[in-house]
């Protein structure tokens, strides 16, 4: 779900850290627009003392991504399964 705090939040952060606007822009408002994947960066950002390579924040955002789309599928998996059990036990 978006999350305009958490996406300006994320956007304030990396602008600090001394990333190019479009950069930040991108990552806040167009790739990491959920509370979890926002919190996640934040999270990243947060431990690193010196600001990431550019190269080093975006491999990170990728994984974030991939770990969020992962999630979405085994929910969508459990509900699908929890689906066709209720069939098999109520029958059709």
């Amino acid at each position: 779900m978006y999350d305009r705090a958490k996406c300006d939040e994320l956007y304030k952060t990396l602008a600090e850290k001394g990333y190019d606007d479009g950069l930040c822009r991108e990552i806040a408002y167009r790739q990491l627009v959920t509370d979890y994947t926002a919190t996640r960066m934040l999270g990243y950002l947060y431990s690193h003392a010196e600001p990431p390579r550019v190269e080093d924040l975006i491999d990170e955002m990728v994984a974030i991504l991939s770990d969020r789309n992962a999630l979405v599928k085994k929910h969508e998996a459990e509900s699908a399964n929890a689906a066709i059990t209720k069939m098999y036990r109520d029958g059709l």
